[in-house]
């Protein structure tokens, strides 16, 4: 008689998301895109067409690029877009 196989833990790992939820049509359709040379980030979404471009600092994630992005939609006022 053998005994029992140890069972494998499986080790999941978050990543971070390349879409993100657009203010303005409530869709998971806004991609960040970095120029680090230019310290600038692009915010696009593809579903309603709103657009802007902010000001980052040096090794800044996507995400943070989002959050100033939507921080920026906000302060502007809801019916505005970005630019």
């Amino acid at each position: 008689m053998g005994r029992r196989r140890k069972k494998e833990e499986k080790i999941i790992r978050k990543t971070l998301p390349e879409l993100f939820l657009c203010p303005n049509c409530a869709k998971n359709s806004i991609k960040v895109t970095i120029d680090p040379k230019n310290n600038l980030a692009g915010i696009r979404c593809s579903a309603c067409g709103l657009h802007g471009r902010i000001t980052i600092e040096p090794n800044t994630a996507p995400v943070d690029a989002y959050s100033m992005f939507v921080d920026k939609y906000y302060e502007e006022g809801v019916t505005q877009k970005v630019a």
